[in-house]
């Protein structure tokens, strides 16, 4: 008798969910009022820690880029030639640097936080060694390799923020360089990123003289002489006018291009970063006499065939009449 009392009385206390007795008893068994005030409680906490970590991660950036920018100005201040300081570009590349780990950091911190709040054991998990941590491993093999070759492009200084290279066929100026990625703006304005990892060769275009070759297309018939004559002139005529040429050019004379058509060949040393601008600018010269002397070129390149091998034995010389290239 006391039993069905007792059962009735727990029967009226229990809140009707659904027409199962079982489940209505299961779910009566949680503390739900409980069970909100922990979850508010959790959510009130990981809004204020991701707006904390946001204003820490707004600070820690703005004195990051005062203290490069204060150190930047007086670069600027010593440097004579902004655009090729070495100081400068060192300058940029860390500040590069430093503001990706920053952000990487904070990242981190942020989730370790989250986590936490979550009641999830991160320091057991990530000492743990079971499974999921191999997982995790093999999953990060990519990225430590990443941080692995960024540090060595750094630490051997192969590029700087602002140079001219050329990595993996792309050619244009270094963006950025992070722990991850190196960032490469090509000329048409496209930013490339380019995992670390798969950096094999680093060409720099800015590091020490280049030179600058000037074809001149011609037909078999043309006069060569005269025209090389003509390129020399020319070559009198703007010595030490322009400071980025450095020596007097040279003229290599007739030589087989890669798609089969003849060129007089001028070879110009000058300085980094101004190769363009000084070919256009002997190309253009060279043009304007050769035209003014009278002289056809063609307008398409012309395909010529160059002379075959010598049959002869390798002790005879062959001679031919133009160079290869």
């Amino acid at each position: 008798m006391q039993l069905a009392t007792l059962l009735s009385q727990t029967s009226a206390n229990l809140i009707q969910y659904t027409n199962n007795t079982f489940i209505n008893r299961y779910l009566n068994s949680f503390n739900w009022n409980q069970i909100l005030t922990d979850l508010t409680s959790k959510l009130v906490t990981i809004v204020f820690l991701s707006v904390l970590f946001l204003i820490i991660a707004k600070v820690g950036k703005s004195i990051i880029y005062h203290v490069f920018h204060h150190r930047d100005v007086k670069q600027q201040k010593k440097a004579t030639n902004l655009a090729t300081d070495p100081g400068r570009k060192r300058n940029k590349t860390i500040y590069s640097l430093l503001e990706n780990a920053y952000n990487y950091i904070i990242l981190f911190f942020w989730l370790y936080s989250i986590l936490s709040v979550m009641g999830i054991p991160v320091g057991t998990l990530i000492a743990g060694a079971g499974i999921f941590s191999l997982a995790i491993g093999l999953g990060a093999q990519g990225f430590v390799s990443d941080i692995v070759s960024g540090f060595f492009i750094l630490s051997e200084r192969q590029i700087e923020v602002g140079e001219h290279v050329k990595i993996n066929g792309i050619d244009g100026f270094v963006a950025a360089v992070g722990l991850r990625t190196t960032q490469v703006r090509s000329g048409t304005g496209t930013l490339n990123f380019i995992p670390n990892r798969n950096i094999s060769i680093i060409s720099n275009l800015s590091r020490g003289d280049l030179t600058s070759l000037v074809d001149i297309r011609i037909t078999p018939d043309a006069p060569i002489k005269k025209i090389e004559s003509i390129m020399k002139e020319v070559n009198q005529e703007k010595a030490g006018q322009d400071k980025a040429v450095i020596g007097e050019p040279l003229i290599f004379g007739t030589v087989y291009l890669s798609d089969g058509s003849l060129a007089i060949e001028s070879c110009i040393t000058c300085k980094s970063g101004t190769e363009d601008d000084v070919q256009a600018d002997y190309l253009q010269a060279y043009l304007t006499a050769i035209q003014t002397a009278g002289i056809e070129l063609p307008l398409s390149p012309q395909t010529v065939q160059p002379p075959k091998k010598p049959t002869t034995p390798a002790s005879t010389p062959a001679a031919t009449p133009f160079k290869t290239k």
